[in-house]
Parts: C-alpha cells; structure tokens; sequence
C-alpha cells in the first residue's frame, strides 16, 4: 500500500511549536509521511532536525494584512503542486489556502483549531477584520473531513457553530521522567509568547514586593514594552529574559522553577476557554502554578490540584506568589499533586485518538 502524505500548516517559524513537533512525531511514527510547513523569518534560527520534513516559506512582509496576504498566496501555490493526500490547516490563518488547494486537487482536509481564532484580544477592537475570519471559517469549515480542538468547551462551541464534530486533543507534553524531589531556588516562570493578554507585565510589577526572581522565556510582540518595563520599574536584578529557546532547554529551564505562571486576561472567549499547553509543562516538570481563573482550568484542578486559580490583577497574583513560596506544606502538597497528574497529563494519553481521526479521514 502506498504511504499516505500529510501537509502540516503552520505561520509561525517552526523552530518553538512543541505541539506541532509532537503531532507530526505522532504521525509519522503511525506509518505516515509528514512535512510541516510554516515560515522563513528574518530572525529564524536554524530548523533541528527532525523524523518528519520540515518546509518554510520566505516571507517578504513580517506581520499585517499583507504578511497574511503574501504567506497564503505562497502556501496556496506550493499546497497546488506538493505530493499530499490530506492537507491539514492548523488555526484560521492558513485555512484558505488550504481549503483552496484541498478542493482544486480533490484532497482530504483537516482542520487542527488551537484556539477560538475570532476571539482572541487582539480582534476584539477590530470588528471589520473579525467578520471577515468569521466568514471564511463559516464557508471553510463545512468543508473539511475531520477536525480536532484542545479543549472540551471549545469542541462544543465549534460542533453547534459549524453543525461539524469537533474531536478533543489536548494539547499536553511527552512523559517526562519522574525526578526526585530537590532544593528550588525561588524562581518563577513565565514560559510562552510575550503577547497581549498573559499577564506578564501585571507578574513583574507583582514582584517588586516578592523575594524572588521571575524568568521570562519566549519572544513576541510585547518584548519591547517588557523591557522598557524592567527598566522603568527597575527590577533588571530580579527579571531575567531568556528569549526563544529549544524545547528541550526550556524543560531544563522549568526544571529550575519553582512555580509557573500561565495567566490570562478575560478578553474574548478563546482566553475564556483556552488549555495552553504551558499548564501541562509545569505539570510535566513538578511545579505548582499560578493559574488563570477559568472554567477549563477548574475542571482540571479538580481533578488535580496543580496551581492557585487568580485573576490577572497585580494584587491577586502577588498573594498567590507569595502564598506558594511562604505555605511549605500547600506547596507540597501542589508537587505531589503535579506528580500524580503527569501520569496522566501526557502527550502519550492523547495519541490514540489522533491517529484515528487521520485514519479515518482516510478511509471514508
């Protein structure tokens, strides 16, 4: 039997996506030949090397309308001549294209929705750019032949809106080994893009009054205005910024904390309903969080207390800090926690089930 192609798209530059490296890991190992596909930036740093291809688009524009405009185009071009047999959409912003090239070519299409892409902040205030989104997952959508989200609320939200069932794959890490307990140095930990909305910049003025030191990991539009921040506040000696790393390094760095921040604010609904994939790292790597309030994240927690739920004002999250790093036995009780969890929070939990929606977008 010929060996079946699957197409990955992505906008990003490949090189920090844990999750897509996972899910094309996943899929190659399943008897597939994969090729993930994003972009070429300015600032890229070389691709690792991987089990699956790996392809990246040179782009001429960085971000905008006409970033957007310039990438699809390109993708719709290569996706009309690549060999494939499912072409597969990660997110709204690559779903044209595919959608285009999936139905020209009589290819199988999926669509990987990480978010609730018309909800999320930066759109709020743009009403004219979001209708357009909405008008292109309304006619897209209807289309594909499989689909898969990260959560269980956005699957509902999604199957009612498109009259298309949603499947859940969380997004969570491969099985870590288990360490023994060890001294933490009191670090906290902010892993992820520095974009609008995480509460990054409420975290470092909630540590000009707690004795410890907060490490920032991770690139993104906020990175300047972080900075300036740092400055203006002071706080050089106890903020330390990282920038992009490898996710290998950056599981090592997590090692090193003592609580995670994975905080979010209450702008749209794909905040209001999102399961980042950062909870599960600090899950993975032992260490308690301080967690976004959410209806997703109290059902986790219920399950498993792993993190202090707050709002994402300066005043709760320092309490929430502070409760961590001075309540030793609650603490404690969060690591032990975290521990059971990872047995059960793992990438290795959820690859079943993605195997079987590709499988059976083949064979239908």
């Amino acid at each position: 039997m010929e060996q079946q192609q699957i197409i990955f798209t992505v906008t990003n530059d490949l090189t920090t996506d844990q999750r897509m490296q996972r899910i094309c890991t996943t899929m190659q190992n399943a008897g597939y030949q994969v090729t993930l596909v994003g972009r070429l930036r300015q600032n890229s740093i070389t691709l690792n090397q991987m089990p699956f291809a790996q392809h990246r688009i040179k782009c001429r524009f960085e971000h905008g309308p006409l970033f957007y405009i310039e990438y699809n185009l390109k993708l719709f071009i290569y996706l009309l001549f690549v060999k494939c047999t499912i072409i597969s959409s990660v997110d709204a912003d690559t779903i044209l294209p595919c959608t285009l090239a999936a139905k020209i070519r009589s290819k199988k299409l999926v669509f990987d929705a990480h978010e609730y892409f018309t909800e999320v902040p930066e759109l709020q205030n743009r009403s004219f750019i979001k209708n357009i989104w909405k008008i292109l997952l309304k006619t897209c959508i209807p289309l594909v032949d499989g689909c898969y989200t990260v959560g269980p609320k956005l699957a509902q939200i999604f199957s009612n809106m498109y009259n298309i069932k949603f499947e859940v794959v969380y997004n969570m890490p491969t099985q870590k080994v288990l360490i023994p307990d060890q001294h933490k140095i009191d670090i906290v930990l902010y892993q992820g893009d520095l974009n609008i909305g995480r509460g990054i910049e409420q975290t470092i003025l909630a540590m000009q009054h707690i004795n410890a030191e907060l490490w920032i990991v991770g690139d993104g539009l906020l990175k300047e205005k972080i900075v300036t921040l740092i400055a203006k506040r002071q706080l050089g000696n106890k903020v330390k910024m990282f920038g992009k790393v490898t996710p290998d390094k950056l599981h090592e760095i997590t090692l090193q904390a003592k609580i995670g921040i994975n905080l979010l604010s209450d702008e749209g609904l794909s905040y209001r309903y999102s399961i980042a994939n950062k909870f599960f790292d600090y899950v993975q790597a032992g260490i308690p969080a301080v967690c976004a309030n959410f209806e997703e994240y109290k059902t986790l927690n219920k399950q498993y207390e792993v993190a202090v739920l707050c709002d994402d004002n300066v005043v709760n999250i320092q309490a929430a800090i502070e409760h961590l790093l001075t309540d030793v036995l609650y603490y404690q009780k969060l690591v032990d926690n975290c521990k059971q969890a990872a047995k059960q929070w793992h990438w290795e939990s959820q690859e079943k089930l993605l195997v079987s929606i590709y499988n059976n977008v083949v064979h239908e």
